[in-house]
Parts: structure tokens; C-alpha cells; sequence
């Protein structure tokens, strides 16, 4: 008789593998098990169950049971593997004790599972059958001889190729293969991967092997041919019936190499050490600093990157450090050279500062690239080595030009804006011949000192900007370093040849030279760049393949072009553990997440430890200064299990250590997500779409970072845009505010792309943006623009010109409507409007989008509170009396007075009109509730009865029976009606009247 469903207390689910039960697999249904048992049922011993699993509709190419018997425990996930037993079943035979009978689910031991539509099955004794979902009792392989079960355990040397995941692609004899890229590989020892596969009937596989990004090992093009049994392929070798090759290994005895390089930046009574990756014929793990010096002794250690960061030691003391590497069998280098460093005084004040930690929707953003922005201090300013090529020293133009200086001169003027927030360019030490927008890092640790001046580092900069109740945004990057490496990770020896027709290009090499972006090589007396680099021999340590070889192509001037002369990710300059080794084939494809995006940006291998422990360390500096959030540059170029599993917890954690819980929930971290479509899905693909990046992983995955990022892709990409997360945070229930439940976010927000892209038309970008919001965590979120320092809408590679009433009209949407307004340094004057956003070197920056501000702001102002500037002059008083800056001065005003548009939740419910939406925002003792419609006339049905006033107008009308109809009031003009408002807020402009 079929027993009651019983769930036993202490099962062995975790949460995760629960999950990745209940969404894996398709509901498995069928008709309910017969009442009584058959009569041909096979007899067995009482306390035992022999289970048969039907294989045939499955597919999987191995099969395992997970149970507990009836009062007892869950075996360990993914169970007992099930043996062959005739052609298209499975079996395994369980001892019950004294139980009854079992509950039972299936799984291919990879995470797909048949657990019956998630209600498990429930077994008895003796022989039983599961048949798509149909429980029996009988033994389906009576009266036939039993199928010699065949599988094959293959071992696989990678050890070559530098691989750090593995995949098995593979046809049984007579069968099919399987799903591009094939099972995984588990990692058996140093340099071999194995998988152990079920053949059925086969007595042999076809298969090639492959990294998961693109690269192939397919013997050639003939593929393998593998037997059953145990075997291994290394160097295009099969070799069958051998022995496991990771059985009878030797102990690791071998230590690495001792760390070099070893140097100690001092800052007050902090220490910055750092040193050059150690090696190991297994790999290195980890490294063990010691330090001795002060009164508190020696000290030990461990780290997992190659910096480490020693605060709060004794003012004026000399300490002296040694690293030494650890393997993963713990075998110890012998210890580094020693480097000694002597701390300063302790900081006049606190030595880092306080985010201000206020919800960051009430925060309007204005954008700036620092080094364009405004000049405060001209002993910074750099030009580099394209200075003349690009055209700027003929403007007097040098690329960096900008400054913290200059910036904090100016807080006042973008405070008088109505700004409370402002995005800046990352900071990091930069390198590159054109580096000045901070996207080439080297030197993650260091602020680069083209950028500060006394009295005006960038802990000043930030201080400044609190004290005026102004939020800093520091810009970053995980995805890539400079061509140069990343200093402190990994530093190429050198790139390229300098023979008689380069050296015109690439410097001498200088040893001792320590490049910072500022000093002139001394030699030279000209470069900032090259002098540590290159070289005219081949230099010891080289990497790079074929150096010094011609490749057979000429310069524009005619020259020789050798190998090595530029990097190359496949060129063998850059360490395959640190950095990905392959371009970009497929913007929407995996290996836009693995690949290099340029040949001056190198791709960080983010799935690997050393390289997130290198970035972690490197960004909890600023978090410690006191900066609001981070912008992430080229977010969706890195899986999203990396940054849910490492970075953003990071990040999250060293918030709260520092500053505490408070700070850490409104820390605001947005993503770049680019996806220049007008598709609510990037092209289909969910893995390179804006919204994804907002969610948690919704099923566990492999342990490892690089096989978790592949499987997560597949899966999600096999679930489709139908099946993804939704949300309602967004959204009004009615005309009521909900609690948005943030349970599954991810913790990093996005820049709405989709809107972005459709700012040719502000009715374009409204109802785009809204099509989409369901498919966001919480889309109240979103930071939204018109054009940036890449694109304006549409993907347009010029500066936005649709003129200004558009421009008028486009403010006043982002404004009102969900999301945090963000605008790009000068669009408030329409600066460079219709100019190529950017050229590179190739033409002059004064002729560009990223043209320098300050002229603009050149005189003096006097700013008492956001959008209030009591008096100016100069240059500056013109810019702040154009038509522009009128408007969003009161956008400001009316957004930061009506709590509904900074933090409400909206609907169209009930509203005929375009762009014509209601809002509202509950909590925390306040209510407020606004109806907004921009440029045209909208009716507003089933709103609260009550006296609404409009924050542009001041008109004053009363609901009394659910209905307010607005008349249009013109292109790039709104209405905001209030209920029980403040009334009108600031005075008539260009466009607000």
C-alpha cells in the first residue's frame, strides 16, 4: 500500500541544493502508483530496497539516488551512484534496518534533479521501479541477462596548456555527444583533471576537450577515442588500461621560489608592502609576512596576494618586513630580501573619513572626468607622449589637466546645480600613452599624483565634498589592468624591441627608474612611460613568444614591427593564472566575460584568488577614506557569481567593519552593464543584460570560481528571459507604498541602459524604462542619463544635440520618474554639443565631448544651500544664467522637497496621458503622494480624494470624486500635484512655469 508522505526531521538538504532542486528540473508527473502491489512483484528481503531508475528520457550520463530511510537521515548530497542494470534502467540496492520503506529523489551527481515536482518520492521495500515520475513494484530486468555495465574514467594533463577549467566533451559508441562544452572536469592532482562517465552498452567514447572559453584540444581534428576502463590523454596520447596518475604521487617537497622584490611604501603610520608573484612547480597558495620592530615584537602574517597593508603602527619606528610564499602542500620559501621602513607622525586628525550614509536616491549625480573638469593646480598637469601627435599642445591642452584641486575650487558650483552626489573618474595610478580618464590602472594602491596637490589629495577631496553634504562617487574597475600589468600583481619584464628605427618611440630601458605617472625619466629628460620597459636584447624571464621577431607588417612610417612590440593576450606576455589569454570573439557570448576587450586593457582572470584578493585589498583602501559608493566600470565583462561570491560581499564587509551597518546598506555600488539595444533583454541574452546583474545566484554551483561562472551561463541562459526573477519594488499596489522586499539582491545596482539608449526621445526612454522595471531587483534604483564620457543615446558617438527644449524635456523625466538623475559634466549648458565624444590621440580633446570645463567656471560664487547661488562672477555667472542650468536648479529644488520623487514607488494604473505616472512614498512618519505629467496633458482616475497643489505652479484643486485632468503644459514643462504639497516650490524658469 502506498504509505502517507512523511518528511523526516534532520534531511540533508542545504538551502542552495533545495533550490537547485526545485528549479532544475521539470515537474516530473504522471498517474498516481497502483493502490496494490502487482502480483508478479519480486519478493525482497524486508529491510532492504532495491531502486531501478529508468534512464531512458534523461540522458544523463550518470545517475545517483539521495534517500533517507523512513526516520533516519539524507545520505550526503548527491547520494549513492546507481549501477547499470539492463538497458535503459539503473539500480541501487539499500539497506533499511528496521525502516519501513525510504524517501527518494534522483540527480545526475551535477545538480539536475528529479525530486518528484519537489514533494520526493516515496518508496517501499523490495523491487521498485521509477519510471518518469510512475512508481511500481517489480524488477524490470527479469528474465534478461544483466547489461555489463561500461564506464569510462578519463584523466586529462592540462598541465601544458595552462587551463583552469576543464570540460569533457563526449559521444558514447553509437550514441550522441553531448551539449556544447560538455561535463566538467574535476582537478585530481597538480596538472590533471579526470571525470568518470557512464557508457551504457558502449565499450568506448569519442571526445575533445576544452577550457569552456573557446579553446579546444580535439586531437587536431580527429578527436579521442577513449575505452572503458581508466585512462589517460596527455600530449595528444591516449592511454588505455593505465594507472591513475594521481595514486602513487611523491609528496610535495619542492618549495617555491623566494618572493622578490620586496619594497615598503610609508604613509604617516601605515605601511604599503608589497612584492613580485613567487613560483612553484604546483603553485603558490599564499604568502607569510613577517614583521619585526616596536615594542609589540614580531609579528606573522598570512596573506593570498602579492600587497599587504599594515596600519596603526608606533609613530617615527623602524620596522623591517620579510614575505616568504607557501604552496598547497605548505612547503615555505626560504625568506625575501628584508625592506625596512621608517613611519612618520600619526595624522593631525582621523585618519579616514566618514561616508555620509544617507539612502542614495535622495542624491542627484553630476558627472565629471577629474583630469578635464577644472584646473586648480598646474604643476600636475601632464601631456604624455602623444602631446603633439593628438593636437593638444598646440591648444595648450595637456590631457591631464584637471585636478582634486580644481575640484574641490568648484564643489560650490555643482552644490549650486542642486547636486548632492558627484561620480568622478577612477583614481588609481593609470598607464598608458593616453591615460588621463583613469580606465588603464597600474598601480591600484596608489592615487595617481597627476591628480593631487598639497592640500588637495583625495582624502581632502572627499572631506570637502561632506562638509558640504556632498556624497563621492569613486568610479573602478575589476575587469582589466593597464598593458603595463598591475603593479603589485604581475608587471610584463618588458614589451618589445627598441632598435634604431623605434627609439624615437620606445625608451631606453632605465633600471631603477620607478614610473608614477609624474617624473620624468631622468635620461630621456622627456618620458613619464617607457623607461623601465623596454629594451633592444631580449632580456631574461621572457615570456613573450617569438620576441624580437619581424612579424612581417610596417608602421605607418614604414618600420619593422616585431613581436612583442604591443601586448597580446595570446602572446604568452601575460601569466594565464592572473590575466584571461584570448580576445573577445562574441560581445554577447561567454568569452565576453573571459577575453580581453582591448589591447591596452588587460583582462584580469577574476576567478582567481589572487588577482580578487589583489582588487579587494586595493578597493578597501578607498572604501576606508570614506568614499559614498563606486561606479563599476565594465561590470557585465565579469560573471555574475564572481561578483555576488567575492567582490560585493567584499565590499559590503569592509563598509560595515568600518563605518558600520548603517553605511553599508546605502553604500551605492551601480554597475556598468552595456548593452546598446533597444531590447528589454540584451539580444536574448540574460547573462549580458543590465537587470541580471541585480540578483543573487538563485542555485548553488561548483565551488570553484572559473566552473561556477560556465555553469551559472549555461543554466541561465538555458532558462531563458522567461524564466528569470521579477519584482514589484518598483511598483504602487493601487495607490499604495509596499515595503520593497530586497531579499534576493545582489547588492549592486545598474546604470539603466535601456533608457540611456532611447534618450532621442524622453517618450521613448519612459516607456522603454517602464517595459522593463518588473525584471530589476528595485529599478527606483536605476541611474539614469542621457549621454556620458562613452555614448549619448542610440549609441552615438557624439556629445547629445537634440536641442534644447528636448534636453529641457529630458531632465524633467529624470527627475520625476523612478531612478536617480545623473548628468554628464557641461550638458547643463549643452557644452560640445554634436562633438565626437572621443578620438583617442587621433584629434585634439578641446574639439571633443571630454573638452576641458574650466573656462566655464573660471570667477568667483558664493553658494548657501543646493540650487541657491547668492552671487557670482566671471565666467561662471554666465554659465549659471544659461537656460539649462535655470531648469535643473529647480528640478532639484521641486525633486529633494517631494520625498515621493527621490524614494516613491510608481504606477500608470487609471492615467491617460504619455509620459504621465503617479508616485508615492510611506515610511518613517512620512506620506507623500504626487501625480506628475510631463509636456502633455494627462487624467488621473482612482487617486485619492484630498486638496492636491502643484510644485511648479502653485494651482491648488480638490478630488473629490478620483479624477484630476491636467492640461498640457508643454514641451519640457511638467505638473507635479501633491497631495496635501507644500505647494509651489522655487520660481518660473525657461521651462518650469
Amino acid at each position: 500500500m502506498r504509505r502517507p508522505h512523511r518528511r523526516p526531521p534532520g534531511r540533508g538538504w542545504t538551502a542552495g541544493a533545495l533550490l537547485a532542486g526545485l528549479v532544475a528540473v521539470a515537474a516530473v508527473t504522471g498517474p498516481p502508483a497502483p493502490e496494490t502491489e502487482p502480483a508478479a512483484a519480486t519478493a525482497a528481503a524486508a529491510n532492504e530496497a532495491t531502486v531501478f531508475y529508468y534512464t531512458k528520457t534523461r540522458n544523463w550520463s550518470s545517475t545517483y539516488l539521495h534517500y533517507a530511510p523512513d526516520g533516519g537521515s539524507w545520505t550526503t548530497v548527491p547520494g549513492t551512484r546507481m549501477e547499470s542494470a539492463c538497458t535503459d534502467w539503473v539500480k541501487a540496492t539499500v539497506d533499511l534496518g528496521s525502516a519501513a520503506g525510504l524517501q527518494a529523489t534522483f540527480n545526475n551527481g551535477s545538480g539536475t534533479w528529479d525530486n518528484n515536482a519537489g514533494s520526493d518520492y516515496d518508496l517501499g521495500t523490495g523491487s521498485i521501479t521509477v519510471k518518469d515520475g510512475v512508481v511500481a513494484h517489480s524488477d524490470p530486468c527479469a528474465g534478461s541477462e544483466p547489461e555489463t555495465p561500461h564506464s569510462a574514467t578519463v584523466y586529462y594533463s592540462a598541465r601544458s596548456l595552462g587551463w583552469t577549467t576543464v570540460n569533457l566533451h563526449y559521444q558514447p559508441a553509437g550514441g550522441s555527444w553531448t551539449t556544447v562544452p560538455g561535463v566538467g572536469m574535476a582537478e585530481a592532482c597538480a596538472g590533471w583533471w579526470s571525470r568518470t562517465v557512464d557508457l551504457g552498452s558502449a565499450t568506448s567514447l569519442k571526445a575533445a576537450f576544452n577550457n569552456g572559453n573557446g579553446v579546444w584540444d580535439n586531437n587536431n581534428g580527429a578527436d579521442y577515442t577513449i575505452p572503458a576502463g581508466t585512462s589517460t590523454v596527455e600530449n595528444n596520447t591516449v592511454t588505455a588500461d593505465a594507472d591513475d596518475p594521481c595514486a602513487a604521487q611523491d609528496p610535495d617537497t619542492q618549495a617555491p621560489s623566494s618572493p622578490e622584490g620586496v619594497r615598503a611604501a610609508v604613509s604617516g603610520t601605515s605601511v604599503v608592502l608589497s612584492w613580485e608573484p613567487a613560483s612553484d612547480d604546483t603553485g603558490v597558495t599564499g604568502y607569510q609576512v613577517t614583521r619585526t620592530g616596536g615594542t609589540k615584537g614580531a609579528m606573522v602574517t598570512d596573506v593570498s596576494s602579492t600587497v599587504f597593508s599594515d596600519t596603526g603602527l608606533e609613530e617615527e619606528t623602524q620596522y623591517t618586513y620579510t614575505v616568504r610564499a607557501v604552496d598547497a602542500a605548505g612547503n615555505l620559501s626560504t625568506a625575501s630580501a628584508q625592506a625596512k621602513a621608517t613611519t612618520g607622525s600619526a595624522p593631525g586628525g582621523p585618519a579616514t573619513g566618514t561616508p555620509l550614509g544617507t539612502d542614495p536616491r535622495k542624491d542627484p549625480i553630476y558627472f565629471v572626468l577629474t583630469a578635464r573638469f577644472n584646473d586648480g593646480d598646474s604643476s600636475n598637469n601632464r601631456g604624455g607622449s602623444q602631446h603633439v601627435k593628438s593636437g593638444n599642445a598646440a591648444n595648450d591642452d595637456p590631457m591631464f589637466q584637471g585636478d582634486f584641486k580644481g575640484l574641490v575650487d568648484k564643489l560650490d558650483y555643482i552644490k549650486g546645480l542642486g547636486f548632492s552626489a558627484v561620480w568622478i573618474t577612477p583614481v588609481v595610478l593609470n598607464r598608458s600613452d593616453y591615460d588621463y580618464h583613469g580606465y588603464h590602472g597600474y598601480d591600484f594602491y596608489t592615487v595617481d599624483p597627476r591628480l593631487e596637490s598639497a592640500g588637495a589629495s583625495y582624502q581632502d577631496l572627499i572631506d570637502a565634498a561632506h562638509a558640504k553634504g556632498m556624497k563621492i562617487y569613486q568610479d573602478v574597475v575589476y575587469n582589466h589592468s593597464s598593458r603595463w600589468g598591475a603593479k603589485g600583481l604581475f608587471t610584463p619584464t618588458v614589451y618589445g624591441v627598441r632598435d634604431s628605427q623605434w627609439s624615437w618611440y620606445y625608451d631606453e630601458r632605465q633600471p631603477g627608474f620607478e614610473y608614477d605617472g609624474l617624473t620624468v625619466e631622468p635620461k630621456s629628460g622627456k618620458s613619464f612611460y617607457n623607461g623601465d620597459l623596454w629594451s633592444t636584447a631580449e632580456p631574461s624571464g621572457n615570456t613573450c613568444v617569438n620576441w624580437g621577431a619581424p612579424t612581417g607588417a610596417r608602421s605607418p612610417e614604414g618600420y619593422t614591427i616585431y613581436n612583442c612590440q604591443w601586448p597580446n593576450p595570446t602572446s604568452g606576455m601575460f601569466p594565464k593564472a592572473l590575466y584571461h589569454n584570448c580576445w573577445i570573439g562574441n560581445w554577447e557570448g561567454e568569452d565576453s566575460r573571459s577575453c580581453w576587450l582591448h589591447e591596452d586593457l588587460a583582462d584580469f582572470n577574476t576567478e582567481n584568488a589572487q588577482v580578487q584578493n589583489y582588487l579587494i585589498g586595493a578597493y578597501d583602501k578607498y572604501i576606508d577614506m570614506g568614499v559614498d559608493g563606486f561606479r563599476v566600470d565594465t561590470a557585465v565583462h565579469i560573471p555574475r557569481t564572481t561578483w555576488n561570491r567575492r567582490f560585493l560581499p567584499a565590499i559590503q564587509e569592509r563598509v560595515t567593519q568600518r563605518h558600520g551597518a548603517g553605511a553599508a546598506k546605502n553604500f551605492f555600488v551601480f554597475g556598468e552593464v552595456a548593452a546598446f539595444v533597444n531590447d528589454k533583454w540584451n539580444r536574448g541574452s540574460v547573462n549580458h543584460s543590465a537587470q541580471f546583474y541585480t540578483w543573487k545566484e538563485r542555485r548553488e554551483y561548483s565551488a570553484d570560481d572559473a566552473t561556477a561562472a560556465l555553469e551559472m551561463y549555461d543554466y541561465e541562459q538555458q532558462q531563458g528571459t522567461g524564466s528569470q526573477p521579477v519584482a514589484t519594488n518598483a511598483f504602487l499596489d493601487g495607490n499604495a507604498y509596499h515595503v520593497p522586499d530586497h531579499s534576493r539582491f545582489s547588492g549592486m545596482n545598474v546604470i539603466d541602459m535601456r533608457m540611456h539608449m532611447n534618450f532621442g526621445d524622453a517618450s521613448n526612454a519612459f516607456h522603454n524604462g517602464k517595459d522593463s522595471d518588473d525584471s530589476y531587483n528595485d529599478a527606483t534604483y536605476n541611474v539614469v542619463y542621457v549621454d556620458s564620457h562613452d555614448y549619448g543615446p542610440n549609441k552615438s558617438s557624439e556629445r547629445y544635440t537634440g536641442g534644447t527644449d528636448a534636453w529641457a524635456e529630458n531632465m524633467s523625466l529624470m527627475w520625476t520618474f523612478r531612478g536617480i538623475p545623473t548628468l554628464y559634466y557641461g550638458s547643463e549648458i549643452e557644452f560640445q554639443k554634436g562633438k565626437k565624444i572621443d578620438c583617442g590621440p587621433s584629434c585634439p580633446l578641446a574639439t571633443t565631448g571630454r573638452a576641458y570645463y574650466g573656462d566655464h567656471l573660471a570667477g568667483s560664487l558664493s553658494v548657501s544651500d543646493f540650487s541657491r547661488v547668492d552671487s557670482a562672477s566671471g565666467a561662471v555667472a554666465t554659465t549659471l544664467g544659461k537656460p539649462l542650468v535655470k531648469h535643473v536648479q529647480r528640478l532639484n529644488q521641486i525633486r529633494r522637497a517631494v520625498p515621493a520623487l527621490q524614494l516613491g514607488q510608481y504606477s500608470t494604473a487609471g492615467i491617460s496621458g504619455d509620459m504621465a505616472f503617479k508616485r508615492r512614498y510611506t515610511g518613517g512618519g512620512t506620506d507623500s503622494f504626487a501625480l506628475v505629467t510631463v509636456s502633455g496633458g494627462a487624467t488621473f482616475t482612482g487617486v485619492p480624494d484630498g486638496t492636491y497643489r502643484d510644485a511648479v505652479t502653485g494651482d491648488v484643486r480638490t478630488v473629490s470624486g478620483g479624477t484630476l485632468a491636467v492640461a498640457a503644459p508643454g514641451k519640457g514643462n511638467l505638473r507635479v500635484y501633491v497631495l496635501d504639497g507644500p505647494g509651489k516650490i522655487g520660481t518660473d524658469g525657461p521651462y518650469l512655469k
